[in-house]
């Protein structure tokens, strides 16, 4: 289903745009990868992340967040309602996000094996703009989803 490599997949020329999904997809959280945690069945690990940052202080924004047609717009209605949820949240959102990501690795086939094939290499989530879950615009992010990607790979 997906490539062995992503090299030369996604790329732009001024007369065309190259699409296809990537060798690994599947360990994105953007990814098309319903995730049942707490009850729940989420679209996306996405949809579940910033679900439970509002789940028990604000579930008004919680329900909009699992209802949300992208992962896309479940980011952009946390970033809108970012005042109310949790102070303890910076706490507890690593361990949330690794709860997540195992709970869809047990669920999908297609991840697991992505997560295998990535052998014993490091795993970077190359997000330009995220320093914290991903390498960041300079590369020296925290990348703390490549990081969770790699504890889960290595502790199964």
């Amino acid at each position: 289903m997906y490539p062995s490599s992503s090299a030369g997949l996604n790329r732009e020329t001024n007369d065309a745009v190259y699409f296809f999904s990537p060798a690994f997809d599947p360990l994105n959280n953007y990814s098309a990868h319903a995730v049942e945690i707490w009850d729940k069945v989420f679209p996306t690990a996405e949809h579940a992340y910033q679900w439970k940052k509002f789940s028990a202080a604000a579930p008004d924004v919680a329900e909009k967040i699992l209802l949300a047609r992208s992962a896309e717009t479940a980011g952009k209605i946390a970033d809108e309602n970012k005042l109310k949820f949790p102070a303890t949240w910076h706490d507890e959102k690593v361990a949330a996000m690794e709860e997540i990501l195992r709970a869809k690795l047990e669920q999908h086939d297609d991840v697991r094996d992505a997560l295998t094939r990535t052998g014993n290499r490091t795993i970077v989530e190359n997000s330009p703009v995220d320093s914290f879950w991903g390498a960041g615009p300079n590369g020296d992010g925290q990348n703390m989803v490549g990081k969770l990607w790699v504890k889960i790979r290595d502790t199964n």
